[in-house]
C-alpha cells in the first residue's frame, strides 16, 4: 500500500509579526500543537486575562522577565496538555508551539528561554494573599472563585429558565507525606476529599479539602455563595441541587428551604428506610 503523504498545513494567529503555519515539513516539531487550538479559544473567552486580573504584581517592571499573563497562560495550558508536574516546564519553557500560543516566540533578554521555568512557576503557586516582602506576586482568592462563575453565566446568550448543580466529593489519593494527609476509610487509603460543584460541563466550584471530615463540610457555604452570584445575574432562574446521600444534611436541605432552592438528594439505606419501601 502506497505512503500517503499530508500537504496540508494549517494558519494560526501571527505572533509578534510572524505567521504561524503548522505542516509536517519538519522543522521546529512539537508533540503538542494542540496548544495553539488552546490558545485560539482563549483569545475568544479571554480566560488567561481574566485569571491574571486574579493576581497582584509587586515587581519591579524593569526587572520583569515574565508577566503574570503569561506564567498564568503557561501553568493553565501545561495541564491542559497533560503537564500536571511543574518540571515538565525545563522543556516546555522552549516549546515552540506552547511559546506560539502564548504569543511568546523569542526570549525577552538574551541568554534566557521564552517562557518560565519550573522555579518561577513554583513561586507563583504559592503566593501569599496579597504580596509580601519575600514574594512579590499575590492572588485574591474571592476574586478567584467569582471567575468560575462569571464564566459559566458569560457562557450563556440568554438566562436559562432553570439550572441544575451537581454537588460531589471524592477521593485525590495521595503518594507521599504531604500536609494535611488523612486515612479515608471508605476510600481504602490516604487522600484529600475534594468539594466539586458544576453545571453541566462547567466546573463551578472546585475546593481542596483534608480527608478527615464530613463529605458535606462547607457545601452550604459554597452553595450560597454561588447562588448568589448567580442569581444577581439571573434572578429569575429556578436552582435545583442535586448530590449524593452524602450532602443529605439537615443544614443545607434547610437552607435550601429557607433560600427557594430545590434539592434532590440521595438517601443511604438503612433499616427504617427499608421497612417503608416494603410497606
Amino acid at each position: 500500500m502506497p505512503t500517503e503523504c499530508s500537504l496540508k498545513s494549517m494558519s494560526f494567529a501571527r505572533v509578534d509579526g510572524r505567521a504561524v503555519v503548522a505542516d509536517f515539513g519538519g522543522g521546529a516539531i512539537t508533540s503538542d500543537a494542540g496548544a495553539l487550538l488552546l490558545g485560539a479559544t482563549d483569545r475568544a473567552i479571554r480566560l488567561v486575562d481574566r485569571f491574571a486580573a486574579c493576581f497582584s504584581d509587586g515587581r519591579m517592571p524593569g526587572r520583569v522577565s515574565h508577566d503574570v499573563a503569561t506564567l498564568v497562560g503557561q501553568r493553565v495550558f501545561g495541564i491542559a496538555l497533560g503537564y500536571e508536574d511543574l518540571v515538565d516546564h525545563d522543556d516546555l519553557r522552549r516549546d515552540p508551539a506552547l511559546g506560539a500560543a502564548l504569543g511568546r516566540i523569542e526570549a525577552r533578554r538574551p541568554g534566557l528561554a521564552p517562557l518560565a521555568g519550573k522555579s518561577t512557576l513554583n513561586r507563583l503557586e504559592h503566593a501569599p494573599k496579597g504580596p509580601d516582602r519575600y514574594r512579590r506576586i499575590g492572588h485574591d482568592p474571592a476574586a478567584i472563585e467569582a471567575l468560575f462563575v462569571e464564566l459559566f453565566l458569560d457562557a450563556h446568550a440568554k438566562p436559562p429558565a432553570r439550572i441544575t448543580l451537581d454537588l460531589d466529593a471524592t477521593d485525590d489519593p495521595i503518594h507521599g507525606q504531604q500536609e494535611g494527609r488523612f486515612f479515608h476509610g471508605y476510600y481504602g487509603g490516604y487522600c484529600y476529599l475534594p468539594l466539586y460543584i458544576v453545571c453541566g460541563d462547567h466546573l463551578l466550584a472546585a475546593k481542596l479539602r483534608r480527608a478527615n471530615i464530613d463529605a458535606s463540610a462547607g457545601a452550604t457555604e459554597e452553595i450560597a455563595r454561588i447562588t448568589a452570584q448567580i442569581r444577581a445575574r439571573w434572578p429569575r432562574v429556578k436552582i435545583l441541587l442535586r448530590a449524593d446521600s452524602g450532602f443529605a444534611r439537615d443544614e443545607l436541605m434547610t437552607w435550601c428551604e429557607a433560600n427557594k432552592v430545590d434539592f434532590l438528594f440521595g438517601l443511604a439505606r438503612n433499616a427504617r428506610l427499608v421497612d417503608h419501601i416494603h410497606v
